[in-house]
């Protein structure tokens, strides 16, 4: 893609956006930012661009005509607002930054996708590839947009890649794409699960006999969708022995490679806990085992690696209580493999912003697990409704994030565990669940020292 002299619209200032618009301007494009904050509330970090003769659009501001080459569109954008349809609607070319990324891309790129899990499957395979030597670049969705070290990198490169993202890819093509599962959310987005799914299969499209699909054999959505495809495909599981897939045996992580059976690691060795995980630890050394990763060296980082921060993340032992950040259990299916991790009463933290989603599935199992419910945030009707027609009573509702956190660490007892791990989004308090898990983090610390 020749983007000198290109018009080139970027939509949204964010992190993906920043960055886009430095690649952007770096290959001689005339940019112009579009975002709906204002230039204040964007910061000064805005005026880079506007020194650089970028146009900005902000404040939702529309212009008069859409007149662009070329559209990138950053992943917390809905496609619904009026600009977005401007575009649309004018027949410009629409694409995410992960795209832009991969049609700049000089290395090989491994994708992992799916609605839980994402995160600590990304950042382990990273962590088995650097760990065995190889020049790896982790990014995506994990925080990193791909777009700032991509072009010439020569290496691996490792992508957390979101439905948001994948809304707006048509060339991307990654070598080995990874899915995990696919539960219900994001349905405020994408409308129905149908078009969800429609969205994450984007991940393997453009693949080809000489790539490889990675999917959950136990998730019947993704063994649906992998006994479709054409290209070669690895099955995992903890419950079947797949041929040529990789499964549990006997409390073995084993790898069939056309029939050459491959001890990886026994489950107890596996440094993160919990059943969820040992399907991450299976996906990430199938994306590794076929980027040339030796099994004793998948193994060995298996054995160390220590997980990723707001995803089950253990924050400290107080009085014989313990404390988990688990922030990044934005959907009722994440919380619920949080849940299902733990042995002793819990002390749930749980609300946020609803992204569609019913909570009574959940809330079956927070009867069985749960000694306390804290519910906050604009989801609180929506849970304490699921929890009374569940015949759940043990919940106290919150004014606000401090306070739960608090009444949380007022109402644990020795022998109990607190878990915030809310089944929302963090939107409506917090700009990401990063912000929020910090802030879980500094109160109970701050709590400990009154």
């Amino acid at each position: 893609m020749d983007l000198q002299g290109k018009k080139v619209l970027t939509i949204g200032a964010g992190l993906s956006g920043f960055a886009t618009c430095q690649f952007l301007l770096a290959h001689g494009a005339k940019v112009t930012l579009s975002d709906a904050k204002s230039k204040e509330q964007l910061g000064a970090d805005i005026n880079q661009f506007a020194n650089h003769g970028v146009e900005l659009l902000l404040s939702n501001l529309m212009p008069s005509v859409a007149d662009w080459d070329l559209c990138i569109k950053s992943p917390g954008v809905p496609p619904t607002i009026p600009l977005v349809e401007m575009v649309k609607a004018a027949g410009i070319e629409m694409i995410s930054e992960i795209e832009l990324a991969y049609l700049f891309a000089a290395s090989p790129i491994i994708a992992i996708t799916g609605t839980n899990g994402k995160t600590t499957t990304t950042a382990l395979t990273g962590y088995i590839l650097s760990q065995a030597g190889i020049n790896t670049l982790v990014g995506g969705n994990i925080g990193t947009p791909l777009i700032e070290h991509i072009e010439n990198y020569q290496g691996m490169v490792v992508a957390e890649v979101s439905s948001f993202q994948l809304e707006d890819c048509y060339e991307f093509k990654p070598h080995i794409a990874a899915m995990l599962n696919i539960s219900p959310d994001h349905q405020d987005r994408h409308g129905s699960m149908a078009v969800y799914q429609q969205v994450k299969e984007r991940i393997f499209a453009r693949q080809d006999r000489n790539d490889l699909a990675i999917l959950n054999y136990d998730d019947d959505v993704c063994r649906g969708i992998g006994e479709k495809l054409s290209q070669r495909t690895v099955f995992f599981s903890t419950s079947q022995l797949v041929n040529g897939g990789i499964y549990l045996d006997n409390g073995q992580i084993i790898l069939d490679d056309n029939g050459h059976k491959i001890n990886i690691i026994s489950v107890k060795d596996i440094y993160i806990k919990g059943h969820h995980n040992w399907q991450n630890a299976m996906a990430a050394a199938a994306a590794a085992y076929y980027s040339g990763v030796a099994a004793d060296d998948i193994a060995n980082a298996l054995h160390s690696f220590p997980g990723v921060e707001h995803r089950m993340e253990f924050v400290c032992e107080r009085n014989g209580i313990s404390f988990v950040n688990d922030s990044k259990g934005t959907n009722p299916d994440s919380t619920q493999k949080a849940l299902l991790s733990y042995q002793r009463p819990l002390i749930l933290i749980a609300g946020g912003r609803n992204k569609g989603n019913d909570f009574a599935p959940l809330m079956g199992l927070i009867k069985d697990k749960v000694r306390k419910l804290i519910i906050l945030g604009e989801a609180t009707d929506d849970i304490r409704r699921a929890a009374d027609n569940a015949g759940f009573k043990d919940y106290i509702l919150a004014g606000g994030f401090d306070e739960a956190v608090r009444s949380a660490c007022q109402t644990a007892q020795r022998g109990d565990l607190v878990l915030l791990s809310p089944a929302c989004a963090s939107w409506d308090m917090f700009k990401n669940y990063e912000e929020r898990g910090n802030r879980f983090k500094q109160i109970v610390k701050d709590y400990g020292e009154e």
